[in-house]
């Protein structure tokens, strides 16, 4: 917690982060702060000034401004509360970044061009097309020795032009830098130009475990980390996966993905199976159609069970020279797939109508349109137009 004054506070609005409608509130400007504004790759701090929730902190200039939703007044003292668990956390993935990309380079010569403190998992960037399994693996085991070494960690100013600062580790500074510099020391290990928050000691961060590389952008890759609690939190997620598919499987977790595999191979079969049974239906049903002595214009059929090849092999059963086919599968009243088939002219003039009554989309050619349906309970309607269609073409029917 920190006591403060409020300088200003204007009217503005947030958009937020996973998107939609802005949020509307005030920016407020303190005397000084304790939440740190997002920046570096590090994400911001939330808290509260006062009992008013501070909902993003960002920098503008020499000034750290905060998002609030409701208005504060100017010359007020405040009390400004840190939520500490967002915090140690983002200090714990940072120091961790440092820490990484400190001794990758030391070990592999591979620097740091960028990185991302995620919600789940970070990820540093390297600039390197490749690292190998080995490679990760000698890394994380040599970061871990230095957390249990206990290395201290530090924090000193330095003048913007103090001729120190171009010896340090940096990516540079951002165009609107006012003030000293901030260099954060990892000490023996790495001396880095940073803005973050960090630990005071490597054995803050518990324990870092790399969980791979992913392709980066051209010849780069992404590494992908987590630190301290993170580390806990995952092995807490993964025990739990663990336990749930030991009681589904009915077997220990060693043999988990033998049970899964076979599963699989079994359900592979099954659906093999079973199309090749709703094949022979859809012959079925077609066959019964066409030895009715005098067969109808228009041809209607639901199944809850099916997809796009049952409905057209029942169509090239049937033939859709002179007979006017509507099928649909899936849900009666809800989502499907639908298929009107027929004579070319016809099916080119209701296919486009008989998609809209189904409150679904759709497309054809030569005679057959098909796509998917939101709301098939309306397929009585497109029967209604249907007949109305056949009527109209064929009075005597």
């Amino acid at each position: 917690q920190f006591t403060t004054r409020v300088v200003s506070c204007r009217a503005a609005e947030l958009r937020p982060e996973g998107g939609g409608e802005p949020v509307r509130g005030f920016q407020v400007v303190l005397e000084d702060t304790i939440l740190f504004p997002e920046g570096g790759g590090q994400p911001d701090d939330r808290g509260l000034i006062g009992d008013v929730p501070v909902l993003r902190v960002t920098r503008r200039g020499s000034e750290a401004v905060h998002f609030v939703p409701a208005a504060l007044e100017p010359g007020a003292e405040v009390l400004l509360s840190l939520d500490w668990e967002r915090r140690f956390d983002h200090m714990q993935q940072h120091s961790g970044q440092h820490l990484i990309s400190a001794v990758a380079e030391q070990m592999f010569g591979f620097k740091t061009t960028s990185w991302e403190l995620g919600r789940q998992r970070s990820v540093i960037e390297l600039d390197t097309p490749l690292v190998t399994a080995e490679q990760v693996e000698a890394l994380e085991k040599s970061v871990n020795e230095k957390i249990r070494d206990r290395v201290p960690v530090t924090v000193r100013e330095l003048a913007a032009d103090d001729p120190e600062v171009e010896t340090v580790r940096s990516r540079g500074l951002p165009d609107d830098h006012v003030g000293p510099v901030r260099v954060v020391d990892i000490k023996g290990i790495d001396s880095n130009l940073c803005c973050g928050t960090h630990v005071s000691n490597l054995s803050d961060l518990q324990v870092i475990k790399l969980l791979g590389v992913e392709k980066g952008k051209k010849n780069k890759t992404n590494l992908v980390f987590l630190a301290g609690n993170r580390v806990l939190k995952s092995i807490e997620q993964s025990h739990s996966t663990e336990k749930a598919l030991t009681s589904l499987l009915k077997n220990g977790p060693g043999e988990h993905v033998e049970a899964v595999k076979r599963l699989q191979s079994s359900v592979k079969l099954l659906q093999k199976n079973n199309l090749n049974l709703l094949r022979d239906i859809a012959v079925l049903i077609a066959r019964d159609f066409k030895s009715k002595p005098a067969p109808k214009r228009l041809f209607v059929l639901h199944r809850k069970e099916g997809d796009s090849e049952f409905m057209n092999i029942i169509a090239n059963e049937i033939g859709t020279e002179e007979t006017l086919l509507f099928l649909t599968v899936g849900d009666e009243k809800e989502a499907g797939l639908f298929l009107l088939a027929g004579p070319v002219e016809a099916v080119e003039n209701l296919g486009p109508r008989v998609a809209e009554l189904l409150a679904g989309k759709g497309a054809g050619k030569r005679g057959r349109f098909q796509g998917k349906a939101a709301k098939m309970s309306r397929r009585g309607e497109v029967q209604a137009l249907l007949q109305e269609f056949i009527s109209h073409q064929n009075p005597e029917a």
